[in-house]
């Protein structure tokens, strides 16, 4: 076989895996699921096993290991995450292989990938923006995630659109993920009506006036938080991914009419929507193994098609 990385992307419900070579060919994907409930140790233990296995169906030894992970992350370690629980984790505890390793933020490394492989590919300056159970950003400039000084770089979801509106989970209010996640259009839905366990896709197929009035709060919403980030940092184009981009029209038309009224006095970015869907971790991961690997300049050549890859139960 030829050389190949491993790449896994970590999520706090389930982990994406994959074999990708020097020519952008996936060889082969997997899924497990990560044992969150079992404490942040039993969680690094089964990514560790994960990569083993991998690269063992691969029949050598890989080049390198790209990993997505949540929370506060550097190339080397992973900082702290909430959802998982671990802190200052080296990225050699990852793997008992002798390669080297990469570690990158869940969203800035889905956000490469589409930078590199997907919607932002050939623009060097956009934001992507997936909505889905949170919200937060990759600003993607002059080709690379910034994740600023610390790294929290891209938080866009706490931005307060609405200062004196609900509070949010992280202690500020009327953050934009309140509103316009996936998880807070179903809870607000389902508090309102008085119902338990109604789904955001639920809301935006409704015709009911509680469903109108939440999905509409919900692009007003994501309209003004655009509208903050086009004015600060005039991206090419904005890309939005997550499970609540597949409303289709039903999300980009309002969020598209509304960004152009409130930027009365320039044009307003395109608006698009992600290429790689729930793939783009897993394949921005691949990209981080190859940069650990010394190969920085694979990527933007590969024609790359996730979806013809066998997958390994």
């Amino acid at each position: 076989m030829s050389s190949y990385v491993v790449a896994l992307d970590v999520g706090g419900t389930s982990m994406k895996g994959g074999l990708v070579d020097s020519a952008g060919t996936v060889l082969l994907t997997e899924r497990r699921p990560t044992p969150r409930s079992e404490g942040p140790g039993a969680v690094v233990a089964t990514i560790r096993d994960f990569i083993t296995h991998l690269a063992s169906l691969g029949g050598g030894t890989p080049d390198g290991v790209g990993l997505a992970v949540p929370g506060l992350v550097s190339p080397s370690t992973a900082v702290y995450s909430a959802n998982i629980g671990w802190r200052d984790v080296p990225a050699s505890e990852f793997t008992t292989l002798d390669v080297p390793v990469m570690l990158g933020h869940d969203v800035q490394t889905g956000g490469l990938a589409e930078s590199v492989l997907g919607a932002g590919r050939g623009v060097s300056d956009f934001l992507f923006l997936p909505i889905g159970t949170g919200i937060a950003g990759a600003m993607v400039l002059n080709g690379a995630p910034y994740g600023g000084a610390s790294g929290w770089g891209g938080e866009i979801g706490h931005i307060p659109v609405f200062p004196d509106g609900e509070e949010c989970a992280c202690g500020q209010f009327g953050c934009l993920e309140t509103y316009a996640s996936a998880a807070s259009v179903g809870r607000r839905y389902s508090l309102r009506a008085g119902l338990e366990g109604v789904r955001a896709e639920q809301v935006v197929s409704s015709d009911d006036p509680i469903a109108v009035e939440v999905w509409d709060e919900a692009v007003e919403a994501l309209s003004l938080a655009l509208a903050t980030y086009t004015l600060l940092l005039d991206p090419s184009v904005i890309v939005l991914g997550g499970g609540l981009a597949e409303a289709g029209p039903a999300l980009f038309d309002p969020v598209r009419t509304r960004l152009v009224k409130r930027l009365a006095f320039r044009d307003a970015p395109p608006l698009v929507p992600a290429a790689l869907g729930v793939d783009a971790g897993m394949l921005g991961a691949s990209l981080l193994g190859w940069r650990a690997a010394g190969r920085p300049e694979l990527g933007p050549g590969w024609d790359l098609d996730v979806r013809s890859a066998p997958a390994v139960s």
